[in-house]
């Protein structure tokens, strides 16, 4: 955890130096502690400072807050539903948000809001799918492990064919282009007004997760196992699916559909510290930071100037890491 503490303020500050644009490392710096402290510029280093403070820092900023969120929620998701192949998309809320967000790239709705349209329609759609989820998933029982899962694959299915309807629909090619760029991932609109949104979401996710640790550890071990631990599963498991959906529909709101953080950075945190909540929820949304801040330093320079979305490129390195991890022996995936 030391090291992942360390790593964290260097890969951001590497988030703000690396990119296509030639800047040294002391104009990185001097920009750097600049907008920390509010110093004046001079009117020669305008350009490199606008690179380095008003679009690449926040875009490591927020990559680090989504990376942190999306690992901190696929850890309650797998808690939640007790499958080691859950992250936080499977409640199908990152395709219900798709729906919004296409809507807003491809057919131009709630334009009047401007730059808040995006991520307005996106937060929106995605509470509206997160309460059709809940109200099909949902019995006299309350929320099972099952219902959760079947019902949140086939929303996700439904909503998908929805958004690449939408997009196949569309008259601009360049609006069908941003959309799928959107649809796989992309912080390439970050700005410092689109990170206090998953920012809070994130804080807020990551402080009642903690406090809900020990109850995530009796969870973990099954609804009977929590009963006689004094667990109520059915109303935890309730609390997690409206953290859950809230912060993944703020984070998708700001980053689009990131896939694969909250499926292997979880999994890869137990394998360093163990099964124990505690423990993981203080790994997890550290180690999650640090690998979308790289990946999307990556996703820039790969092919710059050219860009690719951060989604491909979290697929291409987690599918292999999890080949492997399901190859180890020593390993079980969540207990299981």
């Amino acid at each position: 955890m030391i090291t992942l503490c360390a790593l964290l303020p260097l890969s951001l500050v590497c988030g703000a130096g690396i990119g296509a644009s030639g800047i040294s490392w002391g104009e990185v710096s001097r920009d750097l502690w600049a907008g920390l402290t509010g110093q004046q510029i001079a009117p020669g280093e305008v350009p490199g400072y606008t690179i380095v403070w008003e679009l690449r820092f926040p875009r490591a900023v927020l990559a680090g807050v989504v990376g942190a969120g999306l690992s901190a929620i696929g850890v309650a998701v797998q808690a939640m539903v007790r499958n080691a192949l859950a992250d936080p998309f499977v409640l199908g809320i990152s395709s219900g948000a798709a729906v919004g967000a296409n809507a807003v790239l491809i057919f131009g709705a709630f334009g009047a809001l401007g730059i808040w349209a995006l991520s307005t329609a996106a937060f929106l759609s995605a509470l509206l799918a997160m309460m059709l989820v809940y109200a099909v998933a949902r019995t006299a029982r309350g929320l099972t492990p099952l219902r959760l899962v079947l019902t949140g694959t086939a929303m996700y299915y439904g909503f998908s064919a929805i958004t690449t309807f939408m997009v196949f629909a569309a008259e601009r090619g360049e609006a069908a282009r941003s959309a799928m760029m959107w649809m796989l991932g992309s912080l390439g609109g970050a700005t410092w007004s689109s990170v206090p949104i998953a920012a809070g979401a994130t804080i807020g996710g990551l402080a009642h997760l903690g406090w809900s640790a020990r109850r995530l550890n009796a969870l973990a071990m099954g609804d009977e196992t929590a009963a006689a631990l004094g667990v109520d599963a059915g109303r935890l498991r309730k609390e997690l699916f409206l953290v859950s959906a809230a912060v993944t529909g703020a984070l998708v709101a700001v980053s689009g559909a990131i896939g694969f953080v909250g499926l292997m950075v979880p999994h890869a945190a137990r394998m360093l510290v163990g099964a124990d909540h505690r423990r993981l929820l203080a790994v997890a949304p550290l180690a999650g930071a640090v690998l979308l801040i790289w990946v999307d330093i990556l996703s820039r320079v790969l092919l710059a100037p050219a860009e690719l979305p951060v989604g491909v490129l979290t697929a291409m390195i987690g599918v292999p890491c999890f080949v492997l991890l399901m190859r180890r022996r020593s390993y079980t995936f969540g207990g299981a």
